[in-house]
């Protein structure tokens, strides 16, 4: 209204000074925090891209506006097959691009509002898996596993199962080896401590190590609804070759 007063009643004009107040406020809330927001994904020509986009506070991460805003990211996201952050910001998005559809929907909204993470998988299948930790907030934790196989139910399963377990990667052998020397190194190190002796300690590091991949190699982790089986046993009686997987969790 008062932009509508201040441009006597012509709305182009109006919106322009809204732009312009709003780009103001958007460079002072440059260093204010965003850990609310969604998640979201898309699958799009045999490929799917999952996006978190961040904000100040979940009444924001709730608003219609703001739910609308990621749905038109996500879509030109999928639609460049973006792989970053940096990717998707750069996309086109209507006349402009997804990074100044941000900036001016953030000046509207009147707060910070991030794109922090992007990804894009492509595979044979996919399973989305969508979480809401709070019923009155859009999901907050999205999982996207690419796939092989014929049993969908399993699949959803695995997904959920990743949204639970947080690995970093699919399997042992694409954990870096420099994170794995490390590791080897650090419980070797508190096994000597331990005053274990010396002629066990490989055996022992060898243990710490394999519970280590337990921890980070989705293949390797206990299954969340039987521990007795691996998750590489589970896709394996199922049919399923796993080939990659993204999981974001708003603010994580």
């Amino acid at each position: 209204k008062k932009a509508l007063e201040e441009a006597d009643g012509d709305l182009e004009k109006a919106v322009e000074i809204l732009r312009l107040k709003g780009a103001k406020g958007n460079a002072k809330r440059a260093d204010r925090s965003t850990s609310e927001g969604l998640v979201a994904a898309k699958e799009l020509d045999g490929k799917v891209t999952i996006i978190e986009l961040n904000t100040e506070t979940d009444f924001v991460a709730k608003n219609d506006r703001f739910i609308a805003l990621a749905d038109q990211v996500l879509d030109a996201a999928a639609a460049a097959h973006a792989d970053s952050a940096e990717a998707a910001l750069a996309a086109p998005a209507g006349s402009s691009t997804v990074a100044q559809l941000i900036s001016d929907e953030a000046a509207i909204i009147g707060e910070k509002v991030e794109l922090r993470r992007v990804a894009t998988l492509a595979g044979d299948k996919f399973e989305i898996y969508l979480h809401k930790t709070s019923k009155d907030l859009p999901p907050q934790v999205g999982v996207v596993l690419a796939y092989s196989g014929d049993d969908a139910e399993t699949a959803r399963s695995l997904a959920q199962h990743i949204s639970f377990a947080n690995p970093s990667y699919l399997s042992r052998d694409e954990v870096p080896e420099a994170d794995v020397e490390k590791e080897r190194e650090i419980v070797t190190e508190i096994s000597r401590n331990e005053g274990k002796p010396e002629a066990a300690l490989p055996k022992i590091v060898e243990g710490r190590v394999n519970a280590f991949f337990k921890q980070v190699s989705l293949l390797d982790q206990d299954y969340a609804k039987d521990n007795k089986l691996s998750v590489a046993q589970v896709a394996k009686d199922a049919g399923l070759t796993l080939t990659g997987f993204a999981r974001f969790k708003v603010g994580a």
